[in-house]
């Protein structure tokens, strides 16, 4: 891991962007389900804790195809916004808990998902916490959508966050040798998915500001970090919006 985010304030720092997350963040390819069902043998029978569940974006996907979710998460405002875009599938529940301390019974859980989540979390607590939890046979599944430079927009997009990012150098997902020493002694596996989405303008500017170390309005750059955001959507954009690229990865063993 390029940094030890577990020491950022992972529980309060989305606090203040809970409803640009839960309108923007990007989703997760259908793909993934297949995969879970293929893979693990995932059915409608097992139970499914989704750690760090933010305001429900990955659990959403489990919960409109049928499946049974648990969410876990320590921050009140996502957990909250969780409940207020979820309580209607009856598949759902929400706790309050945190990847190194859940609150969930031991051997309670077939599968384990965390999305965009697990570099907040302390890994060798946090896989002690998963061993605990799972049944045996249990499985989990560590997910990141990772944007792409694939483009002259996406690399000035990345340009953007670095030079008006707080701590942008401390959100690198290189997690690899991490993942390898948390899944051990199983061997560390990985599959990719292709993933993308089309954003407006409004689009656009809410998931940047959802991000954790971007200027929130009132920060003194703010107003010159907008003016470079609209310059780039005017020159890049297509018909209204601007694609978002990425590579949905999900490791597992």
């Amino acid at each position: 891991m390029a940094a030890d985010l577990s020491s950022l304030d992972p529980t309060g720092r989305f606090s203040k962007r809970v409803d640009n997350y839960v309108k923007y963040r990007p989703s997760y390819p259908e793909a993934v389900l297949t995969f879970f069902r293929e893979q693990f043998g995932l059915t409608h029978d097992h139970t499914i804790a989704d750690v760090g569940a933010g305001t429900g974006i990955f659990a959403e996907l489990l919960l409109k195809n049928g499946y049974r979710v648990t969410c876990v998460e320590p921050n009140d405002a996502m957990r909250e916004a969780s409940v207020g875009q979820l309580s209607h599938y009856p598949g759902f529940s929400s706790v309050k808990g945190q990847g190194e301390a859940t609150g969930l019974a031991s051997q309670s859980v077939d599968l384990i998902t965390v999305a965009q989540a697990f570099h907040w979390m302390e890994p060798v607590a946090t896989k002690k916490e998963f061993l605990r939890i799972l049944k045996p046979g249990g499985h989990t599944a560590l997910i990141w959508n990772i944007r792409l430079q694939g483009s002259p927009f996406l690399v000035a997009y990345d340009k953007l966050k670095s030079d008006f990012g707080t701590d942008y150098s401390t959100s690198g997902r290189d997690v690899r040798d991490t993942l390898i020493d948390f899944f051990a002694p199983a061997a560390m596996q990985l599959i990719i998915f292709p993933h993308q989405e089309k954003l407006t303008w409004e689009a656009l500017k809410g998931q940047l500001l959802s991000a954790s170390y971007i200027p929130m309005p009132g920060h003194e750059r703010y107003d010159v970090m907008m003016g470079v955001l609209t310059e780039l959507f005017d020159t890049y954009q297509q018909d209204g919006t601007i694609t978002m690229e990425y590579e949905t990865k999900v490791y597992w063993a």
